[in-house]
Parts: C-alpha cells; structure tokens; sequence
C-alpha cells in the first residue's frame, strides 16, 4: 500500500512537470511595421519676427489738431480717418485760388479776342505786325499765369485733404503721440501704425549651413506660446549676404503671412528649415532601438521569437529613428520591451483592450 502511494505521488508530480512550459516566459512587447518613409532633413532654429510694414504717420501741414480718432492698440484699415487738422486756412486759400483762376480765365479770353482782331486788322493792312506780336505775347504769358494759378489751386485743394489723417495700411496703431488741441507743425509724428498680418522672421545659422540654405526652401514656423497649435507653412525669402559680426551666423528672411494674432512683431518664433527629402527611409520608433555586445540592434518578431539584428543608424527626429542597413522594409521589430529581450526569446503582445495592446495596423502591428 504505502509503496503504491509514493508511485501514485510520483506519477502526479511528473504530470504538473509535463504540464509546465520549458525555459522563461514570453516577454510582454509591442511591435512596429517598418515602411519606408520620406524623410525630412531639417535645421530647428528660434529666430525673432518684426514686422513688414511700420509706417510712423507725421503732419503733412501745419495747423491745430481738431479731431483724434486713433489710439493706441486700435485696428484700422487702409483708408480709416485717424486725426483732423484745422482745414478753414486751406479752405480760405483754396477759394482765393480759385478766383484768380477765374479772373485769368477772363483776362485770357480777353486777350485771345484782342490778337484774333489784330490779326484781321494786319492782314487788311492797317496796323503793322509788331501789334501782332505783342498781343501774341500777352496772350502767351497770361496761359502761364492760368497754369501756374491753377497748380496753386490744386495744391490748395491737396492741403486740404492732407487735414484729414488716413491710416495708410491695414494694420494697429502702435504709438499715438498727437491729442487733440496740439499744434503740429509739418513733418511732427503723429502716430506709429504696424501692419500685422505682414510680417518677417529673422532665423540666425550656424556659417556652417551655409551650403545647405537657398532661398525657396519650406519653413514651419511656430509660436512658443501656442506650441499645440500646428505650424504655418512658409518659403525662405532670401539669405542675409554677411556673415553677423558678433555671433558669426547667417540669417535666414522669412516673409509671411500671419496667422491671427498667434505671431507678433518683437516676439520669437520656431522654425524648421527642410534643407532636403530623402524617400524611402527606414524609421523605426526610438525605443526600439537598443545596445548590446554586438553594437546597436533592433530585434524583429518572427514566429513568436526577437531575433537580434546588427543595424547602422542615421538621422533621428520626431520619436523615430532612421535605420540604413540592418532591417528591410515589412519587418516587423519590437518597440516597447526590446531592452528586456535576448537573441531568441519568446515574445508575446497584450490581450486587446488591455493598457499597452495595439490599435490598429496604422500604429503597432502584431508579432507573428
């Protein structure tokens, strides 16, 4: 009996042992598919916006200002009224010029009837051809007068519209130095207006890039304070031809337009340069990416087994490395778990549903 009992006891722990897996669990991973990709290889710089347009407005007349509608942070368009000056001086000289037209008008007409006879008179021979002459060079001096009265007139008339001060461009009125009762005098700022849809980013360089920068290159720019929000898309305008004195840098234009209120003029900007493309690169995420004895590996996922592979890297951005040689395009290599993985060892993905399992084909794939 006993003797039965330990051959019963020894044929139960022989079937648990039968029953358990050989060697170490699979390890818990998720994977990625390699594609190829276009590869974007860039320079990230911070650079400082200004605007474009900045007219500073001044007095184009002297006279009392009567009228104020400008002020400070105020949006205006091309065309809006910003400030009256006292205009009844330019009016008086403007109907003052316009008389003096008119009396020429007269005296010309006149003197066009008194050569008109004196020309009948000559060719009947009763008066010589020296009253010919001088009838001829009254007329012609007083058409001068007409004309030199007249551009008087018209810049009586452009005097009085100078009175009224328009915004030239759309834009925000940046400083307003005139108030109401001021006297001005020709040429005395009035405001300080800034165009803020126009505006240009400075992006300094290393003097090393120069080979790599051309005008025409894409630009994304970025605002440091909505960096949620995505980048405006832009064109480098032109290179600055000097190398800066102080920080030995080239400088990069870029004209643009703005986005809303997301970039201002004083402020900095992120940009990224594509100085070029490179098609069908291999890019893998970062973490797959490990160090072992043999040099940098990824591990690929091949019947439920990491199989080690020798790589060569190249560029790194965004999360994703760029693998050169050591993986083809369709592979399918570990991403989170490949530092806990040796040559051969099972691996296993998390049950759908659970925290860290796929999505779907366009994130991490399966191991198979």
């Amino acid at each position: 009996m006993l003797a039965a009992g330990s051959l019963l006891a020894g044929c139960g722990r022989d079937s648990e042992s039968a029953k358990r897996p050989a060697g170490p669990p699979p390890v818990l991973v998720t994977t990625a598919l390699v594609q190829p990709a276009t590869l974007e290889i860039h320079e990230d710089v911070v650079g400082a916006l200004e605007y474009v347009f900045d007219p500073k407005i001044g007095a184009e007349v002297a006279g009392r200002v009567t009228r104020v509608l400008g002020y400070t942070g105020k949006k205006v368009r091309k065309g809006d009224l910003l400030a009256e000056i006292d205009a009844v001086d330019f009016e008086i000289q403007v109907r003052a010029e316009a008389a003096e037209v008119a009396r020429l008008q007269n005296l010309l007409a006149q003197q066009e009837r008194v050569l008109e006879r004196q020309q009948r008179l000559v060719s009947q021979g009763f008066i010589s051809q020296n009253a010919v002459d001088d009838a001829t060079a009254q007329r012609n001096a007083l058409r001068e007068q007409m004309a030199a009265a007249r551009a008087r007139a018209e810049g009586g008339r452009r005097n009085v519209g100078k009175t009224r001060v328009l915004a030239p461009i759309d834009g925000e009125v940046e400083v307003q130095t005139v108030a109401v009762g001021d006297y001005v005098k020709v040429g005395d700022p009035l405001f300080h207006l800034v165009g803020v849809q126009r505006l240009r980013a400075r992006l300094p360089l290393p003097e090393s890039a120069a080979q790599r920068l051309r005008p025409g290159l894409r630009v994304l720019l970025g605002s440091p304070a909505a960096p949620e929000r995505p980048p405006l898309e832009a064109q480098i305008s032109e290179i600055k031809p000097t190398v800066g004195a102080a920080n030995r840098a080239l400088e990069a234009i870029v004209n643009f337009e703005a986005d809303g209120n997301l970039f201002r003029g004083g402020g900095s900007v992120n940009a990224r340069i594509v100085v070029a493309t490179r098609e069908g690169a291999l890019m893998v995420p970062e973490e797959s990416v490990v160090l072992r004895p043999a040099g940098t590996v990824v591990y690929a996922v091949r019947e439920g087994r990491a199989q080690q592979r020798v790589v060569e890297t190249g560029l790194r951005q965004d999360g994703r490395q760029e693998i050169r040689k050591g993986i083809a395009a369709g592979d399918v290599v570990v991403v989170d778990g490949a530092a806990f993985l040796t040559e051969g060892a099972a691996v296993a993905l998390p049950k759908p549903g659970a925290p860290g399992a796929p999505e779907g084909p366009a994130g991490k794939g399966q191991a198979r």
